[in-house]
């Protein structure tokens, strides 16, 4: 199979075997939608049995969404694998030739049309997952369950919702210019096992850090003057695990990244930044709250959000959608999210690792 060196241009043999660690888990790419892994089933089970004594009718309508689910999930099964070969009407498909066909093509606009069926299927699938989580999550709470029991709800809510978040961000990188052949391969078959499967380990690795970053934004109280932010980053970074840290320490001085910091910190576009610094300025105000930027601006902004994923989700797509008008127009301004260049960075450490560990051998 083949890929492209980056430094030459030319094609490289690149093996698909290379992208799993272990034969087991390539014998196990057969088994298509998850549509509970074990961990969600344990959670459902044990908040169904309770819904099933203290409101039989909530029994009723989670089970009857959970059998919908199961039937959706096999619907979309007899869509053909995306790890199969398969002679199709417009010609033989394997799993390199999609990749191939991610990585080289660059069209501007929407990318739902280029997409394998399957793929777009399959977020309809997780759409309605993340909403069947955030049910039981709500019920779990409204019973007053241990708040463990709907917290474990909740963060796997999120976490699923990061899976629709990885999915914009795998697109994001494939098409971004800087980013090694070499990744973009590693890149396009995350997308193809979590087009295949909807579940991804490096989601499920990242996930737990993306939603204390959100925690901890929401719990920051910045003064929008300087507009800087270094306090805050530091509170934020201080809350926060050794990978968040990391990521940090090794990125933060680049401009794309301590920009796409500040609009995720403080919740309004770079050049509405760069606009508030400027009135501010001039009017000789140190610094105001969140809830004031509207008037300032002259128009609303939502700059605050709690902790409803549609809220994390809403406004990633919001910097997520500028950043891209930005890279196609060449403007000044963050061209990536801090989501982007995260999970990039966590993907390119355990990349390196496992090639340490490979030589260590």
């Amino acid at each position: 199979m083949e890929g492209t060196n980056n430094q030459t241009g030319e094609y490289i043999a690149v093996d698909l075997r290379d992208f799993f660690d272990t034969p087991e888990e390539q014998n196990e790419q057969d088994v298509g939608i998850v549509v509970l892994t074990p961990h969600q089933q344990q959670m459902y089970d044990n908040i169904i049995s309770v819904a099933k004594t203290v409101d039989p009718d909530k029994y009723e309508v989670f089970e009857k969404r959970m059998r919908d689910l199961e039937d959706l999930a096999r619907s979309i099964a007899h869509f053909p694998s995306l790890l199969e070969r398969h002679n199709l009407s417009g010609g033989e498909r394997t799993p390199q030739s999609l990749i191939d066909s991610l990585i080289k093509h660059q069209a501007e606009g929407d990318y739902t049309l280029q997409l394998p069926s399957k793929a777009t299927l399959g977020k309809g699938f997780l759409v309605a997952k993340i909403h069947t989580f955030s049910s039981l999550y709500k019920f779990a709470k409204s019973i007053k369950q241990p708040d463990a029991v709907w917290q474990e709800l909740q963060q796997e809510t999120i976490t699923l919702m990061c899976s629709l978040l990885a999915e914009d961000v795998y697109l994001n990188l494939l098409h971004d210019p800087s980013v090694e052949m070499e990744f973009k391969q590693k890149l396009a078959m995350a997308l193809l096992l979590l087009w295949e499967h909807r579940t991804d380990q490096n989601v499920s690795d990242i996930a737990p850090t993306l939603l204390k970053i959100w925690t901890a934004r929401r719990k920051l109280a910045p003064a929008f003057g300087t507009m800087m932010g270094t306090s805050e980053l530091l509170m934020l970074s201080m809350q926060l695990d050794d990978q968040w840290t990391t990521f940090m320490k090794a990125k933060l001085g680049d401009s794309g990244v301590s920009q796409a910091m500040e609009e995720f910190l403080f919740g309004i576009s770079h050049e509405q930044i760069l606009q508030l610094k400027t009135i501010l300025r001039t009017k000789g105000i140190p610094a105001i709250g969140r809830d004031e930027v509207s008037s300032f601006l002259g128009v609303h902004v939502k700059a605050d959000a709690g902790l409803d994923y549609r809220d994390f989700y809403s406004l990633y797509t919001v910097r997520r959608d500028n950043a891209r008008v930005r890279a196609r127009m060449r403007l000044a301004g963050p061209h990536k999210t801090i989501e982007d260049y995260f999970i990039q960075f966590v993907m390119e450490q355990e990349k390196e690792k496992q090639n340490n560990d490979h030589f260590a051998k």
